[in-house]
């Protein structure tokens, strides 16, 4: 074979059937190919397993699929480029035009509008009340048609917590699909619920490092499969190589998430004493007003502390500016502690009447709390609010 054939065909290099590598290998590679026609022609007509194109389906983006389908208890998982992708795919391939969907002011800015704007733009209609007002939910539920009902627990950035099995209980009996971004919470809570379709940004927990961006639609397998079919056509899959980064986070996902729990409650303990601050939003508080349902939903209570500055909107520069160790910079989950003020908390398009429902104020402050040591991310924040202890 000349040299100019044999660079592209290179030689074969297999691994012997007893002997195996540690860490999974990148598939780098957009085509799969099989030994003759009639095999491709099976696998056109899934009479057989295996790979052929990326954007269908790859084999390092697989096994991250199957992990986390397995860690939120469901059949399938349909990995995407980014969370936002996720949550888009997932809308568009069960909505139509004419549907309505019910949201909630509590709900990521990014995705109210999606929500708001370009499903509303497909002939989408909907209708957003506070995920608290179990009331309200039943109510629309009862007197409109409702194709699906999309909210998360714990919420971004109050988190306040959904009565999951009332929101699932009331849709299902309406008919309606329910869909949970279960970013906060991660994939090993919220899993013995009948929710029929989760959502996750891989950017945050699974990841954990802020280096890699990646998104995962989580379901039972016909409705995966049928999100797959409309997820292949729109292109959001994920690239093998970030899969790989997000498996590689992924094995110390429980380490970082239980320390970041432990940590994110001392600080709100901390907190909620400091006389710099009016309030924390932390469901691991006693005063949180649904800790006891937050407590029964989830194993711990998250790495999100939000909380009010005394002093409102004068106190939150001099605050963010003073910090050492937290980082202003979106996103959450990271191995490091990041800040955000209200500023770049609140929705836009609010009406005033939807921003007082939201909750987010002049003072309010979310910190996503990282792995540093405890007790000096509690020293930074109290010399931040001007000590006073």
């Amino acid at each position: 074979m000349k040299g100019r054939t044999r660079v592209n065909h290179p030689p074969d290099v297999a691994l012997p059937p007893d002997n195996r590598p540690l860490v999974a290998p990148v598939y780098q590679s957009v085509k799969f190919v099989f030994e003759t026609l009639e095999e491709t022609l099976r696998f056109n007509r899934a009479e057989r397993e295996g790979y052929f194109y990326t954007r269908r389906s790859n084999p390092t983006t697989r096994q991250l699929e199957v992990l986390l389908a397995e860690l939120q208890q469901r059949d399938d998982c349909v990995a995407t480029g980014s969370g936002a992708a996720a949550v888009a795919t997932c809308l568009i391939s069960q909505l139509r035009a004419g549907d309505h969907i019910l949201g909630f002011v509590e709900t990521y800015g990014p995705t109210l509008a999606l929500i708001r704007g370009t499903l509303t733009r497909l002939g989408v209609a909907h209708t957003l009340l506070s995920v608290e007002d179990d009331a309200g939910i039943e109510r629309v539920l009862a007197e409109r048609k409702t194709r699906l009902v999309y909210f998360e627990s714990p919420t971004n950035p109050l988190t306040r917590i959904a009565d999951i099995s009332r929101i699932t209980r009331a849709a299902h009996a309406a008919g309606a699909l329910t869909v949970m971004d279960n970013t906060f919470a991660g994939f090993h809570n919220h899993g013995q619920y009948g929710v029929d379709v989760f959502v996750h940004s891989l950017t945050k927990y699974a990841s954990g490092h802020g280096d890699v961006m990646g998104g995962a639609i989580i379901a039972r397998k016909e409705l995966a499969q049928a999100i797959r079919r409309e997820g292949v056509l729109l292109g959001p899959l994920l690239d093998p190589h970030a899969a790989f980064l997000v498996m590689r986070g992924m094995k110390t996902y429980y380490l970082r998430y239980e320390a970041q729990a432990a940590s994110a409650l001392r600080i709100a303990e901390f907190l909620a004493e400091h006389p710099a601050v009016s309030r924390v939003h932390y469901p691991g508080l006693p005063d949180h007003p649904r800790q006891a349902l937050a407590r029964a939903q989830m194993h711990e209570f998250g790495s999100i502390v939000a909380f009010e500055l005394a002093r409102g909107a004068e106190a939150v520069q001099p605050f963010m500016d003073a910090l050492e160790f937290f980082a202003i910079t979106p996103s959450l989950g990271s191995v490091e502690s990041l800040a955000m003020p209200p500023q770049l908390l609140r929705v836009r398009g609010f009406n005033a009447e939807q921003q007082a429902l939201a909750g987010i104020g002049e003072g309010t402050v979310r910190l996503s709390i990282g792995i540093e040591d405890t007790d000096e991310l509690i020293e930074d924040l109290d010399s931040a609010l001007g000590g006073g202890r």
